[in-house]
């Protein structure tokens, strides 16, 4: 409570002091006006606007336009001044002769800003979209200007953005934490987050929003902040789509059709894809037990080849009742597989046993299932601008099919040992929300909503072991488990947001009532929580001038344990691992404060944010000695973490034609607490770049070349080692853009990598594996009535239909 009174007595002293200026200084004239782009007249957001004396050019101020566009410079002394306007891929435009006389803000009416267009050797050239923009509480991705990543899934596109990181083997980390928020149009996924993330291809997302502090709005689960998916989505009248087929080398290829037909009165939008990849692999392992004084040596090499298959539907049709009111229905369908497949040698031996034993083993691992989801919303738009009510309902099913089977056979090629793992189950939500949004002027407006969820899931977990003698597997019902989770969630919302001369703030504050039980169906046992949690957010901003801004924020947010870190029972992986859950995990609770600053210099951008987050209840997937050569994994609440970092970004044209986006982030990590009776404290300084690169080379042509390198990292238990990779894509438009092609090479050097070391007293395990590289596409875009989109559109975030989706998302 202590923190949160410092917090508003901060607010009280820069409202006090912003007040205290607008008194000193409302002597002064001043400019206004509104800034679109030229093909639709849409407004545009951001755009630098830099005022100047006319007697010696020094600047005299400055701001940026807000959502609609508009912009006003206020406080300036009596005198002769000139104006910029200017956006990153558009044209510079300059008013001369402004008079501003004492008293009097001049109305400099609608600025139309043009793409930026360059003539080389005759040949014209037309800027394309940012590849990453700034808005006051996200980041903006432009998938389309991700070559090295067109022919991949959402995965492929994320190495390439800020506060952003994926290893090798595709696991996404947003600033440090797995555990992340995963948003499809502004609709929960119902699919776990890196699953859905593998699942969208990346020629099917128009923008990828990276939000790290959401307000009191959004859901406040996950430990690390939001990914908000945008699907491409036509915006013209009539007919539009887009055609793609890909293709590689080792059983990698798919393609997608986008198709958008819209009238007058109703919109209808429906997409489909497949995608298939395969991709090899080489592991190394070796792992130390000690177990009741024997010491136990267990080394195994191999190759393995991980895959994933998938297809899916979406289909949404939008009806325009009046000129107030949408009504809208939608829905998805899908399957999706994952599947692992491997042939390792083992080496095993112990110290009261020092004779080898040499054995082969043959696994495989498949995981996948059917979905599908079912929304309707309503929006409505009153008669006062920003005045907007909207209601949703929403319901989506996974259904869940995973096998596990592991054999260990001798050198005459018997199985041994051999266990098998089945489990399956079906996952269902229901969503009930409502949200409210009042303005009571141009800068102020009060938000409040209602959301209620309904989640239960059925999983039935069957054990199987090899039998020698039968020469076929026994089921063992004491490993065998049927649990049922429900978790009901009832949550309401409050927002300010208002803005005082420069000085804009927004506070908020969410209360969530949750429900939870687990029960073992063969027993009585029951495992339950009944809680209300609150969530504070707070967002400031303030105009420096000049295209140059201040940000501050704190919220935060919670990660609710489920799925099998909950389940009371030990379930077998394989001949040497073992895991069982802990249904006494306690939620973590993160508190995020961040600190940013924007400023836009002609057609270039900088930003720096710096952030501390604390995670208390930090829950570890840990890792103790089962028995001789069987490793136990579970989950633990281990203490506490901090992360305090800061992220930089630097967008530029160092040359006509040559785009630089270099990123960073450095951040030191933390983590301590008590594990096993024993205290620890294990801390590292992590950094990270990406340094993306893109070349218009000649007519329609275009180059992109990145390099990422994540840094050594560390958890309660050990370090992951880092790795460098670098990513090549070249692409090509054909007759005025109807086609494209795109070919993209990933880990161009092969120096991609994996390596994990964890460590206790009585545990050790190393594990070194590469991924098959460099991976070969080929992307073949078909546009149907879309070039002329794509010329115009310069810039926007693909969401310019009804106004409310892809936006925040209770």
């Amino acid at each position: 409570m202590r923190k949160y009174i410092v917090v508003f007595l901060l607010i009280i002293v820069l409202m006090v002091q912003v007040s205290a200026q607008d008194q000193r200084r409302n002597f002064g004239g001043g400019v206004k006006g509104k800034i679109v782009e030229s093909a639709e007249k849409i407004p545009m957001e951001f755009a630098n606007v830099v005022l100047f004396n006319s007697a010696d050019s020094s600047q005299a101020g400055g701001t940026i336009t807000d959502k609609n566009g508009i912009f006003e410079i206020d406080k300036m002394r009596p005198g002769n001044y000139y104006a910029t306007f200017g956006f990153i891929g558009f044209k510079q435009k300059l008013i001369d002769d402004i008079v501003i006389k004492r008293g009097n803000t001049i109305d400099l009416g609608i600025i139309i800003l043009e793409p930026q267009v360059y003539d080389v050797n005759d040949v014209i050239v037309t800027s394309e979209r940012a590849p990453i923009s700034y808005e006051i509480d996200k980041k903006v991705i432009n998938v389309s200007e991700q070559l090295t990543a067109l022919s991949g899934s959402a995965v492929d596109v994320l190495e390439n953005v800020p506060s952003v990181t994926v290893d090798i083997e595709g696991n996404v980390s947003l600033r440090g934490s797995s555990n992340f928020t995963v948003l499809i149009d502004g609709r929960p996924s119902v699919l776990d987050a890196n699953d859905a993330l593998q699942q969208i291809p990346a020629s099917s997302i128009e923008n990828i929003e990276i939000i790290t502090n959401p307000s009191a709005k959004y859901n406040p689960k996950g430990t690390a902040g939001i990914i908000n998916v945008i699907m491409k989505k036509g915006n013209r009248a009539g007919i539009s789509g887009v055609v793609e087929v890909n293709g590689g080398f080792n059983g990698k290829y798919g393609g997608q059709i986008i198709m958008d037909y819209k009238t007058e009165k109703i919109d209808y939008n429906f997409s489909a894809n497949y995608n298939k990849r395969i991709f090899d692999n080489d592991r190394r392992e070796e792992n130390i037990t000690t177990f009741n004084g024997v010491t136990s040596y267990l080394n195994s090499t191999g190759l393995s080849d991980w895959g994933r298959n998938s297809y899916g539907f979406r289909g949404e049709i939008g009806f325009h009742l009046s000129d107030n009111d949408i009504l809208t229905f939608g829905g998805r369908y899908g399957d999706r597989s994952h599947e692992n497949h491997s042939n390792k040698n083992f080496i095993e031996w112990a110290n009261i046993q020092p004779d080898k034993q040499l054995y082969q083993s043959s696994s495989e691992h498949s995981r996948g299932g059917d979905y599908f989801a079912v929304y309707s919303r309503f929006y409505h738009k009153f008669e006062k601008k920003g005045h907007e009510l909207s209601a949703e309902i929403h319901h989506d099913q996974g259904n869940g099919d995973e096998l596990s089977l592991n054999e260990l056979l001798d050198s005459q090629l018997n199985i041994t040992n051999g266990q098998k793992n089945t489990e399956k189950g079906p996952d269902k939500e229901y969503r009930v929300k409502v949200d409210y949004t009042l303005p009571f002027g141009e800068d102020s407006k009060f938000e409040s909503g209602y959301q209620s969820e309904f989640e239960f899931s059925n999983e039935v977990t069957g054990y199987y072991k090899y039998d020698t003698d039968l020469k076929d597997y026994i089921f063992f019902e004491e490993f065998s488990h049927d649990t049922k989770y429900d978790e009901i969630t009832h949550s309401l919302y409050s927002l300010y947001s208002n803005k005082i001369s420069d000085f804009g703030y927004q506070i908020g504050f969410r209360g969530e009532y949750t429900y939870r039980n687990i029960k073992l169906a063969e027993s009585s046992q029951a495992f339950s929580v009944d809680q209300w949690d609150y969530f504070p957010s707070f967002h400031f901003s303030y105009q420096l001038g000049g295209g140059n801004q201040m940000m501050a924020s704190y919220t935060r947010r919670i990660d609710r344990p489920g799925g099998w870190r909950l389940e009371p029972f030990y379930t077998w992986m394989d001949a040497y691992n073992v895991r069982i859950g802990n249904p006494a995990l306690l939620p973590e609770y993160i508190d995020s404060y961040e600190l940013g600053y924007q400023t836009l210099v002609g057609k270039s951008i900088f930003s720096v944010e710096t952030y501390y987050r604390i995670n208390k209840n930090k829950i570890e997937r840990v890792r103790s000695v089962f028995d001789n050569n069987v490793t136990l994994h579970t989950s633990e609440n281990v203490g506490k973490d901090y992360a305090f970092g800061t992220e930089l970004m630097m967008n530029f044209d160092p040359v006509q034609n040559w785009n630089m986006n270099l990123m960073g982030n450095l951040y030191k990590y933390k983590v301590e607490g008590q594990l096993f009776n024993r205290d620890f404290s294990r801390e590292s300084f992590n950094w990270n770049i990406r340094f993306n690169n893109i070349f218009k080379l000649w007519e329609e042509t275009q180059l992109q070349l990145s390099t990422i390198y994540n840094s050594p990292s560390v958890d309660s238990q050990g370090e992951r080692k880092g790795f460098f990779m670098v990513n090549l894509g070249v692409r090509k438009n054909f007759f005025d853009k109807m086609l494209s092609a795109t070919l993209q090479i990933r880990d161009l050097f092969s120096t991609g990598k994996y390596e994990f070391l964890s460590e206790t007293p009585d545990y050790y395990n190393y594990v070194y594996g590469t991924r098959e590289s460099p991976v070969v596409m080929l992307n073949l875009k078909f546009n149907i009535n879309q070039q002329k989109k794509e010329e115009e559109r310069g810039r926007g975030n693909g969401d310019e239909g009804n106004g409310f989706e892809g936006g925040e998302e209770f």
